[in-house]
């Protein structure tokens, strides 16, 4: 269904009283007639001090640069709801726009959209990338780390940065990383008549006076022994910092596949050590939450640097011993309690916690744990299951077979 003309009549339940208006560095010069006239008809602009004066040969009405914080724009905004209100956004305003914001607390019916190319689609125009084959990622007001799942061996990235140190910054980061080798194409002010691009690599990486608004492509090589994070679940235990308190690779695989992640769902790592099932959870998609429980303040601190090693800093870590640690978080759609953490009071705060259809998954290695694991089983159903591993290894001086200790592993639906 087209969406109604700007020009037309509307009744009072359909007017469109908010539009938003993707405006580039070619200023008013790039703008459709459409968005020209609602930029000129509006009784209100809104905008960054940036956008404003890119648009200022157009606009009639009262002009409102953004707030500091952002958090106070989305009201001011609102309060104008009935009159004609027209806010300018970079690119794109539903690509890490401020479009998105706005949709949340205006119905679309009552806006009109009007985008202009994303700076991901200028890159994408300017190289000859194919989006869908590409990566894409903003760093802008969010942390470098973010970009490591994305350093795959052949892999082509499009990263907004954060600023204009922000190339420098990444450079160095895929440096220390093992990806020295990658081509890193810094491409400035695009659409603009300031607009630049330039080429280097990560590892010696010689560009200057960058400016603020730039975005980063990489053409990711990496070198051997680079830390690349595969895309299986049950990656190595020699990439995870730990003091031998972490599920092992193998385990981790089994309880990654048994707490089977959705998109969206946040998960409780309950006495989670290193963070390494926390993390992988949140590397199954970006979309996934986790919250890692951990009384030990010595291995919170490792959790968040294994968090941002891992490229996932948006971990929760909550120092305490549970469950009086549990109190006050919200109600997750899984949760795992490893090792010999396993007590009758710690399982029914983790089954009164959990959400209905949601999946817990408890290991033990202890007899203790494993006989608690056994009678819940018995008592509430469920998959009691035990995982065996033996690994060849050097007894007295010749190869043999060395066990490892079974886990049992418990894995309940709560209905």
């Amino acid at each position: 269904m087209p969406l109604a003309s700007p020009l037309m009549p509307h009744t009072a339940a359909t007017r469109r009283w908010l539009s938003i208006v993707g405006i580039g560095e070619d200023g008013a010069d790039g703008l459709s007639p459409v968005a020209r006239g609602l930029i000129a008809d509006a009784e209100i602009v809104f905008g960054g001090k940036r956008h404003l004066e890119l648009a200022g040969a157009l606009i009639r009405g009262a002009v409102r640069p953004w707030p500091s914080p952002f958090d106070e724009a989305v009201p001011q905004v609102i309060a104008h709801r009935g009159r004609s209100v027209c806010v300018l956004a970079s690119g794109d305003p539903f690509f890490y726009g401020v479009g998105t914001t706005l949709a949340r607390h205006v119905d679309p019916a009552e806006m009109l959209v009007v985008p202009a190319p994303s700076s991901f689609s200028l890159a994408a125009a300017r190289l000859g990338w194919s989006l869908p084959e590409s990566t894409l990622v903003s760093l802008h007001g969010r942390s470098l780390d973010l970009i490591r799942p994305h350093l795959q061996p052949g892999a082509r990235v499009l990263a907004l940065a954060p600023d204009g140190a922000g190339p420098r910054a990444l450079a160095a980061l895929l440096t220390e990383a093992g990806f020295g080798a990658s081509r890193l194409i810094v491409l400035e002010a695009l659409g603009g008549p300031r607009e630049k691009v330039r080429a280097t690599h990560a590892a010696g990486f010689d560009l200057a006076d960058i400016p603020a608004l730039n975005i980063v492509a990489l053409e990711v090589d990496a070198a051997p022994g680079a830390r690349v994070l595969t895309r299986a679940a049950g990656l190595r235990d020699a990439l995870f910092e730990h003091d031998g308190q972490i599920t092992k690779r193998e385990i981790r695989a089994v309880t990654l596949s048994s707490l089977a992640p959705r998109r969206g769902e946040l998960l409780w790592d309950i006495g989670a050590g290193a963070g390494s099932v926390a993390i992988e959870w949140l590397l199954a998609d970006p979309s996934m939450r986790a919250i890692a429980i951990e009384q030990s303040a010595e291995r919170v601190a490792r959790i968040r640097r294994n968090a941002a090693a891992f490229g996932v800093p948006g971990l929760e870590i909550v120092e305490g011993v549970a469950p009086a640690a549990l109190d006050g978080l919200p109600p997750p759609e899984a949760i795992f309690i490893g090792g010999g953490a396993a007590h009758p009071r710690l399982l029914g705060a983790a089954v009164a916690a959990l959400k209905r259809g949601g999946r817990l998954v408890v290991n033990a290695v202890t007899l203790e744990s494993e006989t608690i694991l056994a009678a819940r089983h018995l008592a509430d159903g469920g998959e009691l299951i035990r995982i065996a591993l033996t690994r060849a290894d050097g007894i007295g001086g010749k190869p043999g077979w060395r066990p490892a200790i079974p886990v049992t592993q418990w894995v309940w639906t709560k209905p």
